[in-house]
C-alpha cells in the first residue's frame, strides 16, 4: 500500500523551485502543484496523493523536455517523496541548507560521541589490563563491532531513546559507512601522499566518468541477476531497468517521468527520442518457456510474444489518436511512435531450441514489423555489455593517443 507524503517543507520546496525557472509551461505545472497542495477544506493540512505525485512529475518531465535537468531532477524527487519513496530527511539534505547544516552538526556531534566512548573503553581495557596491546584493542572493538547487532536503544529511564528522525539519520550514516567503506585505504603515508596528489590533479569530468561507468556496471549486474532468477517477476524486472535509459542504446535522452498519457494506458519504461518523439519498452518475464516454438518443423513465436507485441500495438494505437492532447497536456510527440518489447531469455527456452535459432527467429519476425522490435534480456544485457567494454576502452589510457602534429 502506496504512504502519499506531503506537508508544509514540500510546499516551501516547490515556491522556492519556482524561482529556478523562466518558462511559462514549467510555471503554470508548478502552480497546479502549488494549487493541489493548497490546505484542504480551510484546514491547515495539505493536499497530497496521487494527483499531487502526477502533477510533479509533470513538472519533471517538462523541466526535461526544456533541456533543464537540474530541475527536472529535483521535481522527481519531490514525487519520489511525495509518493512515499523517499525520506523527507533526504530532500532536505539536498534542497535546504539550514537543514543540511543541522544533519552535518549532529553528524559532527555522533562522532565526537563515539570517539570519546572509544576513549572510555580503552581506558577501562587499559585499568583491567595494563600490559594490553595494539592488537588487544583492534580484537576488543572488532567484537564490539561483530556484536552491534545484539545492542538495543533501551527503553528504561536510563536507556537511550531516539525519535524515529534520529534513528533515520543513524541508517542513513550506516549507508554512509557501507560506501566509505569501498574507499581504497593507503598502506602508507607515501601512498596516501601519492593518492591525494593523483585526486589534486585529476581532471573532473574524467572521474565523473568513471563513476559513471561504475554505476553502469553495477546496474547492468543487478539486471543479470534478476533476468537469471527463474522466479523474478515483471516488476521487478522494472525496478533493475528503472532509470537505466542507457541500457537501450544512445538514441534516447531519457526516461520520462509520466508513465500514463491516457487513462487506460500505463507504459512501463517511456523513453524521450532526441527530436522529442516518444518510444516504449514493454517488459515481460525472462522465464518464458515458449518464446519461440516448433511447429511442422518451422520455428515460430510463441502466444506469450504474441500476446506481447499485440499490447504494444494497443499502446502505439492509442498514443496515434490521442496526439494532439498529448502533445498539448504533456509535450511529448506520440505520432508514429515505436516500441520495443524485452521478453524472454534462451536460458529458460524449452524444446531443444538453440540460442542462435532464437536469434535467427525474433531477426526474421522484426524484419516484417515497421514499429514493434522484439529482442530477449540476453540481447539486451549482451548489447548493453558491449556499450560498457567500449566506454570503458575509450577511458583507458592506453587506447588514448596524442593526434598526430601537422
Amino acid at each position: 500500500m502506496t504512504t502519499f507524503r506531503s506537508g508544509f517543507t514540500l510546499w516551501q520546496m516547490v515556491s522556492g523551485a519556482r524561482e529556478l525557472t523562466e518558462h511559462p509551461s514549467v510555471l503554470e505545472r508548478i502552480n497546479e502543484v502549488l494549487r493541489i497542495m493548497g490546505p484542504a477544506f480551510g484546514g491547515t493540512g495539505y493536499g497530497k496523493g496521487r494527483p499531487l505525485v502526477n502533477a510533479l512529475e509533470d513538472v519533471a518531465q517538462e523541466s526535461l523536455l526544456l533541456g533543464d535537468f537540474a530541475l527536472a531532477q529535483r521535481f522527481q524527487r519531490f514525487a519520489a517523496y511525495a509518493g512515499g519513496e523517499l525520506f523527507l530527511e533526504i530532500l532536505e539534505n539536498y534542497y535546504d541548507e539550514n537543514a543540511r547544516h543541522r544533519s552535518e552538526e549532529g553528524m559532527r556531534r555522533l562522532v565526537a560521541m563515539g570517539a570519546d566512548r572509544a576513549v572510555a573503553v580503552l581506558d577501562a581495557l587499559s585499568k583491567d589490563n595494563p600490559e594490553a596491546t595494539v592488537a588487544d584493542a583492534r580484537d576488543l572493538f572488532r567484537g564490539i563491532a561483530l556484536s552491534v547487532d545484539h545492542l538495543g536503544l533501551g527503553t528504561g529511564e536510563g536507556g537511550i531513546r531516539l525519535p524515529t528522525r534520529e534513528r533515520r539519520r543513524l541508517q542513513q550514516y550506516g549507508h554512509m559507512e557501507l560506501v566509505l567503506r569501498n574507499l581504497p585505504r593507503p598502506a602508507s603515508t607515501e601512498a596516501a601522499r601519492m593518492v591525494g596528489d593523483f585526486l589534486a590533479d585529476a581532471d573532473a569530468g574524467l572521474l565523473a566518468q568513471l563513476l559513471e561507468l561504475k554505476a553502469r556496471r553495477a546496474g547492468l549486474d543487478a539486471l543479470r541477476v534478476a533476468v537469471e532468477d527463474e522466479t523474478s517477476s515483471e516488476s521487478a524486472l522494472h525496478a533493475r531497468l528503472k532509470n537505466q535509459e542507457w541500457i537501450f542504446g544512445g538514441a534516447y535522452v531519457a526516461e520520462l517521468a509520466r508513465r500514463q498519457y491516457t487513462s487506460d494506458t500505463i507504459l512501463d519504461i517511456p523513453l524521450l527520442r532526441g527530436d522529442g518523439s516518444l518510444h516504449v519498452v514493454e517488459l515481460k518475464r525472462a522465464n518464458i518457456k515458449d518464446l519461440v516454438i516448433r511447429r511442422s518443423g518451422h520455428l515460430m513465436l510463441g502466444a506469450a510474444a504474441h500476446h506481447a507485441v499485440s499490447q504494444a500495438q494497443n499502446y502505439l494505437r492509442t498514443m496515434d489518436e490521442n496526439r494532439k492532447g498529448i502533445l498539448a497536456r504533456h509535450g511529448v510527440d506520440t505520432r508514429r511512435a515505436s516500441a520495443t518489447v524485452v521478453i524472454g531469455h534462451p536460458r529458460f527456452v524449452s524444446g531443444g531450441v538453440t540460442s542462435h535459432e532464437i536469434a535467427e527467429t525474433l531477426r526474421t519476425y522484426n524484419t516484417h514489423a515497421a514499429r514493434i522490435e522484439v529482442i530477449t534480456y540476453g540481447t539486451l544485457l549482451d548489447s548493453a555489455a558491449r556499450m560498457l567494454a567500449l566506454a570503458s576502452a575509450q577511458q583507458d589510457p592506453a587506447h588514448q593517443t596524442e593526434e598526430p602534429t601537422a
